[in-house]
């Protein structure tokens, strides 16, 4: 049984995230579908002393009301270093700050990334490497895409060979489970409660921030805090 799940890129995303791609035989980032402002596409969440901050990564969005998510151009290369600085001044002090900066730094400052899409696509492909994660990640526009939210959904599961869907949980209030039923798919939801806490800076313990949080405090024992990643 090959499963299949299939959500938009984001940017350096939470350890959900990525959890669901190590949950399945293939991932599929969807970023076909049109770019959202204020979401998670281009932005995420990091601790520091004064509680969470966003880094955004900013995109050309003026007069674009309809662009795709692989259409969306990055404004500008100096939110790289904007970021990394960010990243060593609220995380220099954690246990494996050095060995994730081995290799985070260089993508963050050896790169000019001109789309949104390549940017995630760069930023997840590394997170996957470090965490062992061989989940075989390809772009919805490998595959045709069909009308129809759940029609399009089920029938890329389809192509992909998969037999079962992993979907998240915020796709109940539209996916149509009678699609996936007649075209004899398992649909199944992903569940992203109960993660264990971990050992975490700068007060209060906060899940849902991006996975270079859990990477700087945990390195490879990252996994021993996650649900489907595994050494």
């Amino acid at each position: 049984m090959k499963k299949v799940a299939i959500l938009q890129s984001n940017y350096i995303p939470w350890k959900g995230y990525f959890d669901m791609i190590a949950a399945v035989d293939e991932f599929i980032l969807y970023d076909d579908m049109q770019y959202t402002r204020r979401d998670w596409r281009n932005r995420n969440q990091i601790k520091t002393p004064q509680g969470t901050q966003w880094l955004t990564v900013p995109v050309l969005v003026k007069g674009k009301y309809h662009q795709k998510i692989r259409e969306t151009e990055i404004d500008g290369s100096d939110w790289a270093a904007a970021h990394w600085k960010a990243l060593v001044q609220n995380y220099s002090r954690a246990p494996f700050f050095q060995e994730i900066a081995q290799w985070l730094e260089p993508l963050y400052l050896e790169n000019n990334y001109t789309h949104l899409s390549e940017l995630n696509y760069r930023f997840i492909q590394a997170v996957c490497e470090y965490l062992n994660i061989k989940t075989v990640i390809r772009h919805s526009w490998d595959y045709t895409l069909s009308e129809g939210k759940s029609e399009r959904l089920a029938n890329l599961c389809a192509q992909a060979g998969g037999s079962e869907y992993i979907s998240g949980p915020a796709a109940k209030d539209y996916i149509e489970p009678k699609v996936f039923e007649d075209m004899d798919i398992k649909l199944s939801w992903f569940d992203y409660a109960g993660y264990p806490e971990y050992p975490q800076l700068w007060g209060e313990f906060t899940h849902g921030v991006t996975i270079l949080d859990l990477l700087f405090n945990c390195g490879k024992e990252s996994c021993t805090k996650m649900r489907y990643v595994t050494q």
